[in-house]
This record gives C-alpha cells, structure tokens and sequence, in this order.
C-alpha cells in the first residue's frame, strides 16, 4: 500500500504493488509471496479487479453491494460482489460501450450505449434487447417519472426511447450542431445537455420546451487562461436543485446557480485537457474533478485547493462510493485504481478493517529518505556553524544524525567555505582539459570549410573503429580522405547554410547536436590558442559546456520542431514589420503611360470595367453581351440554340470605315450626272 500526502491529507493507494499472472498456479503464488517482500505486503481489496487491457468506465449500484466496470479487449462488462469481495460475473460484448447506466437498485437492470449505434438491453440473466438510434450516441440519461431515455450525440436531435411502451417518441430539436454530455437533475428532473459549441441547453421533460440557454464557452475564458479553439462542453453534473458543474474541452470546471447565467467560480486544471468527471462530495463541500491527467478536490465556495492525485496512467473515468472516502478510478491500464482517503469520510462497512490499518500507520510511521534532504552529522553541524539548530523544525533526527534541507545545506556551506565552490569548478576545468587533450591533433586537420561536419565525420569514424575492433572487421574508408569529396571542404561554395528553413524543419536534431559541436569547437579552439601564447584558460568554458550537456539531451525531437517553426514564424514577422517600415518611407513617384497612334484616352475607369468583365463567368458575360444587343441567342427547329455575336470595333476601325463611307457616297454622286446624259441622250434618239 502506498501513502502520499498533500496539504497535509493522506492518500492511501490500495492498488499499488506489483499483480500477479493470472496463470501463475496457487502453488507458486504462495511461494512468491515468501519470497517477495513487495507481493507479500501488498493489499488486493477486491479479487481480479483489473480488465484484460483498459477500463473505460466504472459505477456503483445504488445500494453500494455492486460495482460495474466496462473495458477492452475484447469488449466486455464486469460485476464485482463488494460483500464477497470477489467477482460476481462477467459479459462479452459485441462492440465497445460508449457509456452505461444502472436503472435497478443491484445489478438486474443495465442499459449499454455502444459504438455502433446500438443501445443493449442487460437483465439479470444476461442480454435482454438490443436496438439502434439514428445517430452515433456520445451520453444519455435515464427520467424516471417518465421512463425515458434521452439520447445525445452527433446530431442536432436528442432522441427519447420510452422503455414502458418499447417505441421511440418524438424527438427535441436543438440548435446545436453536435451534443456531448447530458444529465438530469434528482431532484426537479431538469434535462441539461452540453453542446460542441459550448453552450448548456435546459428542458423542461414535462412540456418538452427549452427553458434556459448558458453560454459556458464565453464564461470559462478569462484574463488568464490561453486557448486555441472554441471551448465544447465534455462533463456536466447536477448537486441539489440548484447547483450545476459544467467542464470543457479546454481544462476549466464552471460552477453555476441555476437562477444566474453567469458562474460563481471558475477553475482551471492549468493542463489544457478535457475535463472526464465532475464529482460532488458534500461532507466537505468539495468538488471532484478530472482530466486524463490529474484528479483535483477543490472548495466549491472558494476554488481552494485541498488535495490532488496524479496517477501513473491517464484517467478515463472517476467514481466516488456514496457516504465514504473511497475514490475508484479507470485507467488506460489493466488494473483499476482504489483510493482511500480518510478525510473525506470512513471506510465502506464491507471494508471496515482499512480503519483500523490506516490508523496503525499514522501510529507508527515509517521513516523516509528523501532526495531533496541532506544527512549531517552532529560534527558536521559544528563545522558549519549550525549546532543551535538540534532540537528545531529545521532539523529531523535520524539514526547517529540529522536531515536537514538540500538548500539550507548549501548555503550554511557556502557561508562556512566561500571557496570550496570556486576549488569545485578548477578542478572540473582541469578534468575537462585533460580529456579534450587527446582531440588537438584532429583540430589542426580540421579544413576551413564545413568545420562542423568534418567533426561529425571525425566522431563518426572514431565510434565505427571502435565498433569494428570488437568485431574484427575491416575499417571503412574516411570521407575526408576521398578526393571525392575533396572540393566539399575547400570551396566555400558548398558551406552548409544551417539557417535555411528546410535545414531547421528536417534536421532539428542535427542542429541541437551542431550546437554542442560548436561549443566544442570553441572549446578546442581556445585550447590551441593557450598552448600558442603560454596563457592561462579563463575559467568558465569547459563547466559551461558541461552543464548544458544534460539539459540539451532532456528535449525530444517534437518539441524542437515546435521550436525551429515558432521561430520561423517570428522571423518572418519581422521580415514582414520590416518591409512595411520600407514601404511607408519609399517616395511614390508618378509614372507615365504613352498612348499609342490613333487611340484616344478616355478614362482608367474602362480597364478597370474591364478587368471585372474578365473575371465574371461565361453566363454572366454572354447575359451582359445580350443586353448591349452584341448578342443574339435564338432557338432553332431542331431544338439547339443558335447565337449571333457582333465584335467590337475599335475607333480607328471606326473611323476607316467611315471613310470608306463618305469615299463611296462620293463616288456615287459622281455617277450620277453621267447616267442623267446617257439617259436623255437615248430618250431623243427615240424620239426622233
């Protein structure tokens, strides 16, 4: 059993330990548990309470007898007897339970909500009836005046399945999008869901009508919380008639009264993850909630803090047992967590002996080395000049000694000794000289382009000699030594730009690791320039690199692509602010255009029209071109369309044209007094 403490409340862990294989024969358990310290003090409150692979859902029955818990793989269901401290039985299902709901007192009466769509039916002997809603169901909820359940999920519907006739009632309709979470209220059988949009919608069963509308998403937005997206809501909880919990997808637990739409508290989980279970424990007035990643006991009235567990998994669902201080958790993990907390009530009457456990344990505590405390000896207190300190806070006595703080230590040290730390970090120096001693000659091949690659390729080789002496195998030829390569580290031209973009996105690793070479290098560099001039080395180089190796190698790759593209982005800002700052001092001088021969200008207004006519469609082109009488769409017999277009003339063509006109008319007015003579002249002839 292990025991943590927090603002001074003690966590007992009744899972912690190791668990024993379940094909392991009672023969050897027993003879593991001589042996093994660690299984022989361990504590199995319930027998097998664990899923093959993960657990996602865990809740009592209303008389506190039965505890249910669904889980992969394959799906299933299991029963466990809390008076037989054991299993009772166990179901397979044909799909994953999305969420489940105990309608009876015990175990007789379960409804499933599954993945595909279905809703399973459970009675006592086993599956009973199994139907299909519309659309995928995220939660639902049980009326009990009515007998009804109200299903929830991706759609904008909430569909109400009536189990005292066995047929489907006209469904609500919502203005959400999507819904995730419902509840109903004990006390007034209020129906509240929470939408994706982040939004509380209240109805009224009895009427079937909206009643109220919060905008939660709005609310859990305050001075310091930062998000990404639209807050959705993912748990909601009713306490009293009143008293409504409301969690989102961003981290943040919104407490509300019912007669007021805005909260009374808001909290923040400070992890930016879904919020999985809120819990109410009114004993003390607190709050249970949960992400994936912590379980927070918070004050209802003041947001205070009064306890938190981290457990080793994430967390999948929370499940408080009803008047007692035991906490059950489902976990992406085989076994399934029991917490038992003594502040927050007794122990269940079928587990009444952890009372008496817990209470020999704060009787006789156990004495613990901690990694942030220093053990001095009463010498050792002399020495630095902290003898007065026996019999205070600041000191725990201990075995011949006493534990005082790691930080306390070091400064009553620094104090006593001030140069012990300058000794310290010479002699580091000198360590870190000795050993980059052996690495000179190779400076001095170093080319003077690609310096850094060269290195690498210097290290490289020397791991693969080492690697191949343990194998006896043949050394392969160095890069350096090809002439194929030569003009790669002597032409400048192939210098390697490590500040490019696609250098930093695609080797972000590489760049972390150039970085250390580079301190290297300067290393090595200063190195050979105080063997040239006789000089002392300024302190400081080789610690510094010393210290960075360890923090350097704690970051993952992921992180420092994150790093790399942030600050890309912010040095194209800057570009950006840059080119805008150039923009605005550069003088706008005025520019001429020349007009060709026989053109005339009129107006920029026209290419203007005619770059909007150049991005309408076809359609709204030809529909334009028939107004202007350009066009002519007509139908024929057959039953096609028949279109006449007309071209645009310029004004030269224009003007040719008319020429040509008044040319011909001209012409024409000539003709015309020749014909008038020929016609008089042949009009007389025949006459006479």
């Amino acid at each position: 059993m292990q025991v943590s403490s927090l603002n001074e409340v003690k966590i007992y862990s009744l899972s912690a330990g190791r668990s024993l294989p379940e094909w392991l024969s009672d023969r050897k358990k027993r003879a593991l548990q001589k042996k093994d310290v660690d299984v022989r003090r361990r504590i199995e409150l319930i027998q097998d309470f664990e899923m093959p692979t993960v657990s996602t859902k865990i809740k009592v029955s209303r008389d506190g007898q039965y505890i249910m818990a669904v889980g992969t793989y394959k799906p299933r269901v299991r029963c466990y007897d809390t008076y037989q401290l054991s299993q009772k039985f166990e179901r397979c299902l044909d799909s994953e339970v999305v969420t489940f709901e105990i309608l009876s007192d015990d175990y007789s009466k379960i409804v499933f909500l599954q993945c595909g769509r279905f809703v399973e039916f459970h009675s006592q002997h086993g599956h009973y009836y199994k139907t299909r809603i519309p659309k995928f169901g995220r939660d639902f909820s049980y009326h009990y005046p009515s007998c009804d359940l109200y299903f929830v999920g991706a759609s904008s519907e909430v569909y109400r399945l009536n189990l005292e006739q066995g047929r489907f009632l006209n469904s609500l309709q919502t203005d959400a999008s999507e819904s995730n979470v419902c509840d109903i209220n004990p006390v007034h059988f209020l129906f509240a869901m929470g939408t994706a949009e982040g939004k509380v919608e209240c109805w009224d069963p009895r009427t079937r009508n909206r009643v109220g509308l919060l905008d939660c998403a709005l609310s859990s937005v305050t001075a310091d919380t930062e998000i990404e997206s639209l807050p959705s809501i993912s748990a909601l909880k009713f306490d009293g008639a009143l008293n409504m919990a409301v969690g989102t997808s961003t981290g943040q637990v919104l407490l509300y009264d019912l007669r007021s739409s805005n909260p009374l508290i808001v909290k923040d989980h400070h992890y930016g993850l879904p919020i999985k279970s809120i819990q109410f424990q009114r004993q003390l007035d607190l709050i249970i909630s949960a992400d994936s990643r912590i379980i927070k006991m918070w004050n209802k009235d003041t947001g205070k803090i009064f306890t938190s567990m981290e457990p080793e998994y994430d967390i999948n669902d929370v499940c408080l047992y009803p008047n007692s201080g035991m906490l059950m958790t489902a976990n992406e993990a085989p076994k399934m967590n029991i917490y038992y907390i003594p502040v927050l009530g007794p122990a269940p009457k079928w587990c009444s002996f952890l009372d008496n456990l817990t209470e020999e344990l704060e009787e006789n505590p156990e004495s613990t080395v901690y990694d942030d405390y220093k053990f001095v000896t009463r010498k050792d207190l002399e020495n630095l000049g902290l003898a007065h300190l026996i019999g205070s806070s600041l000191l725990r006595a201990y075995m011949h000694g006493f534990f005082m703080d790691i930080r306390l230590y070091h400064k009553a040290k620094m104090m006593a000794n001030p140069f012990a730390y300058e000794e310290y970090r010479r002699e580091k120096i000198r360590q870190k000289i000795e050993e980059t001693r052996a690495q000179r000659v190779q400076l001095k091949k170093l080319p003077k382009v690609n310096k850094e690659l060269a290195l690498k390729l210097i290290e490289e080789e020397g791991e693969e000699q080492q690697v191949t002496r343990k194998r006896k195998q043949k050394n392969l030829p160095s890069l350096l030594k090809d002439d194929r390569f030569k003009v790669m580290f002597e032409n400048p031209d192939f210098q390697v730009d490590e500040q490019s973009e696609e250098f930093r996105l695609l080797n972000p690793l590489v760049s972390k690791i150039s970085e250390k070479r580079k301190r290297k290098l300067k290393i090595l560099e200063e190195l050979e320039a105080q063997e040239q001039e006789d000089e002392e080395e300024p302190e400081g180089k080789a610690s510094d690199a010393e210290s960075s190796e360890s923090s350097d190698d704690e970051k993952g790759w992921v992180e420092e692509v994150r790093k790399q593209r942030k600050l890309l982005r912010q040095e194209e800002k800057v570009k950006r602010q840059e080119r805008f700052k150039e923009d605005q001092q550069t003088l706008l001088k005025p520019q001429f255009f020349e007009i060709k021969e026989g053109e005339e200008f009129r107006s920029f207004k026209d290419s203007a029209k005619k770059q909007k006519l150049m991005k309408k469609t076809l359609g709204d082109r030809l529909k334009l071109e028939e107004k202007l009488g350009t066009l002519n769409v007509s139908d024929t017999t057959v039953g096609s369309k028949q279109a006449t277009f007309k071209l645009k003339k310029s004004e030269q063509q224009k003007k040719q044209q008319e020429a040509e006109k008044q040319h011909r008319q001209e012409r024409k007015a000539l003709r015309r007094p020749a014909s008038h003579l020929k016609s008089k002249r042949g009009r007389g002839r025949r006459f006479h």
